[in-house]
């Protein structure tokens, strides 16, 4: 199986430079190092051989490392953090985060040879894969190398186990080979064991651990100098293909305050110019982020075209909704605007965040709506009570307290599991 696996990532090969070039279009970090994808690597590696390696593979992922990289830095003083990506937001946020704390590489393409170069490049001690970034070719030779790989801060919806129990003679092996697993929930633990994991633990959500940054904080409080102080703001989040026409129709229905301003924040930033368009053709007038300017009185929309600020629109914000729910998407990481304060709406597709989702409506801290209309009409409602609005900020400080702690957990399973020989 693994060998009609392999075959097809052959056939693409040759035509992978050319996606990268196309997506750098409006991404330009994706034209940086196109040789890495390859395991070709313009320096020799010149860390430690005490290397830890940790993968994210995109935005969302690589701020969730933050808490294991820090503790990793302070506990492994003399380790170098090498830290692997996929996506361009991914590596853009790698580098905002840690700077030159860190290496920093793409994850080479799933085929053998680059594979290998990747392991004999950088001779990791241990490799740790967030949440469910698994690739068959990278596990198998990594096992063949005695590089152990853990799958950390694991998480394995229903619909994602079906899919790979349906691949059942490629996912077993992989699953099965790795060195252990620490899942968020019991639930993803038993979905995991099911398909052939071992050494099983649940440490939590790493993403409750991410602190807010001061900086982010002060920038929010920027934007909404700029938004306009007295303007009730609603941020729409993360928002996905599909998902902005849905939302930007039912504005035209909505009855929020006349003075209300609508911020919508893309998830990816390919979509700028898709909803700027959008906005366009419905003679809706709006102010670009990017503009570094005032929002005049009289505009309503806001269109969030930045990169690395979601938390400041967050604090920014009176209502976010998060985005990737109103469709069967999965939904987005809602702890974040939780984190931040923000009172909290999320749509009824969330099994990317199944368990936080559903504990978050049950502690108060967030709203399930059904559709875009419902979106902004519980948007109006909290608009419209303070006191409801104070009750959620309340309850989602107790709700992230009361989860926190997977940073520690994860670090102490795992530090009796990476060997320190040699």
């Amino acid at each position: 199986m693994r060998a009609v696996y392999t075959l097809l990532w052959w056939v693409a090969l040759p035509w992978l430079p050319l996606r990268l070039w196309w997506r750098g279009r409006r991404e330009p970090t994706y034209r940086h190092a196109i040789g890495e994808r390859f395991g070709r690597y313009a320096e020799p590696h010149a860390g430690t051989r005490d290397v830890v390696w940790i993968h994210a593979v995109s935005l969302g992922e690589t701020r969730a490392t933050a808490p294991l990289v820090e503790r990793a830095l302070r506990e492994r003083p003399g380790a170098t953090i090498v830290l692997t990506h996929m996506t361009a937001s991914g590596r853009d946020a790698g580098r905002s985060l840690y700077g030159d704390r860190v290496v920093q590489a793409w994850l080479p393409y799933d085929v053998p040879f680059a594979v290998e170069r990747f392991l004999a490049h950088f001779r990791p001690r241990a490799g740790l894969l967030m949440e469910t970034e698994l690739w068959p070719n990278l596990v198998a030779y990594a096992k063949r190398r005695g590089v152990p790989l853990f799958l950390v801060n694991a998480r394995l919806s229903e619909r994602s186990a079906r899919g790979y129990a349906r691949v059942g003679a490629l996912a077993r092996p992989l699953f099965a080979a790795l060195a252990g697993v620490a899942a968020q929930t019991d639930a993803d633990a038993t979905r995991l064991a099911a398909l052939g994991a071992r050494n099983l633990t649940v440490t939590g959500n790493l993403k409750f651990d991410v602190d807010v940054p001061p900086a982010m904080l002060e920038r929010g409080r920027a934007l909404r100098q700029r938004f306009g102080r007295a303007r009730p703001i609603v941020v729409l989040a993360s928002t996905r293909d599909g998902e902005e026409a849905l939302l930007v129709d039912s504005l035209s229905r909505a009855r929020l305050p006349a003075a209300a301003l609508v911020v919508i924040v893309p998830r990816h930033p390919q979509r700028f110019a898709d909803v700027a368009a959008m906005l366009d053709a419905r003679g809706i007038a709006f102010a670009r982020r990017s503009d570094e300017r005032d929002v005049p009185p009289d505009v309503r929309v806001v269109l969030g075209d930045s990169m690395g600020e979601m938390l400041a629109y967050y604090a920014a914000a009176d209502v976010v909704f998060v985005g990737g729910s109103l469709l069967p998407l999965g939904g987005q990481n809602l702890i974040e605007p939780i984190a931040v304060g923000a009172p909290t709406v999320i749509g009824p597709h969330t099994f990317n965040f199944a368990a936080a989702s559903d504990a978050a409506v049950a502690a108060g801290a967030a709203r399930r709506v059904r559709n875009a209309d419902d979106v902004f009409a519980v948007a109006r409602e909290l608009l419209d009570d303070d006191c409801a609005r104070a009750a959620m900020r309340e309850c989602a400080t107790a709700f992230v307290a009361a989860h926190r702690g997977a940073a520690d957990r994860l670090w102490d399973w795992l530090g009796a599991q990476i060997r320190d020989d040699g």
